[in-house]
């Protein structure tokens, strides 16, 4: 008899967890990680899927920011996965490798890698998924902005191993008061310092200064910051749009008179939010 309740005890403790489990993915399987030493991280994509009655098709993998030297997932992250579901939205967090020189080798390509990566997997695991790989976006909060402009603008330049030739251009990039820029007017110095730090010349600055690389090419992108961020000035976004703008991209900007840096998916000092607006803006282009 005793033998009997344990093994109902152990099996309704296992169950659940292994059901949570299922819905995490690491980034590259068994095969290796690229640029990682042996106490690296495991990146990892973390699946949040809407309900069959509400799934549209369209996905979005979204980036938390975190100065590049961690990942606000609890107040950006998972609470934009969550609203995007709301929507009929499949999204997956990505838990890309914040770059440390003691974890990797050549740091300052890592996150681009890892994101890439998510582009990839997801893409070739459309079916599975049941997403449409033509309605694929990415979205990122602050320097987790600054990754996904910078996915969007060196989509053509990769250090990832793409065997099949799968597209690593999203269809559409979301900013939430990114880094945009890496010049020492308008950069947010401790991600500069943490992505591309200690070695900071007018060349790698120019190099992750996504603003600089804008082509006709650049996904449509909808950008949100407010006016009065003091932890990433306004000017981003500005910039971002003004050189989309020259180039032909689709653009929509949602500006705050009032938000504070770090505001997520809801603006308690704003009465109409931008994640909504967002909302009808993805739904829109499909």
């Amino acid at each position: 008899m005793k033998s009997i309740i344990i093994t109902i005890i152990i099996g309704v403790f296992i169950w659940p967890f292994s059901a949570i489990a299922q819905t995490e993915f690491e980034l590259y399987g068994q095969g290796q990680i690229p640029f990682a030493k042996e106490n690296s991280e495991t990146p990892r994509l973390t699946l949040y899927a809407p309900k069959k009655d509400l799934s549209n098709g369209a996905v979005v993998i979204v980036c938390s920011g975190g100065s590049y030297s961690g990942r606000a997932n609890g107040t950006e992250g998972i609470p934009a996965c969550k609203k995007l579901n709301e929507a009929g939205i499949t999204a997956f967090l990505l838990d890309y490798r914040v770059p440390k020189a003691d974890r990797m080798d050549r740091k300052e390509v890592v996150p681009l890698t890892d994101a890439q990566r998510a582009i990839q997997y997801v893409r070739e695991n459309a079916r599975k998924f049941k997403i449409n790989s033509r309605k694929l976006g990415i979205m990122g909060f602050s320097a987790g902005g600054h990754l996904v402009s910078t996915v969007g603008t060196k989509f053509q330049h990769t250090e990832l191993s793409n065997p099949k030739g799968t597209s690593l251009r999203p269809d559409f990039m979301i900013l939430v008061y990114p880094v945009i820029s890496f010049a020492d007017s308008l950069t947010h110095k401790g991600s500069r310092t943490n992505l591309i730090g200690p070695d900071i010349t007018p060349d790698r600055i120019s190099a992750y200064s996504s603003e600089l690389h804008v082509t006709a090419q650049t996904p449509p992108t909808y950008l949100t910051s407010g006016m009065d961020d003091k932890a990433v000035k306004v000017e981003n976004s500005l910039y971002f749009a003004a050189a989309l703008k020259q180039h032909g991209v689709p653009v929509e900007l949602f500006l705050y008179e009032k938000g504070a840096h770090g505001y997520g998916v809801y603006n308690k000092q704003a009465q109409a939010q931008w994640i909504d607006d967002c909302i009808r803006w993805i739904k829109g282009r499909f």
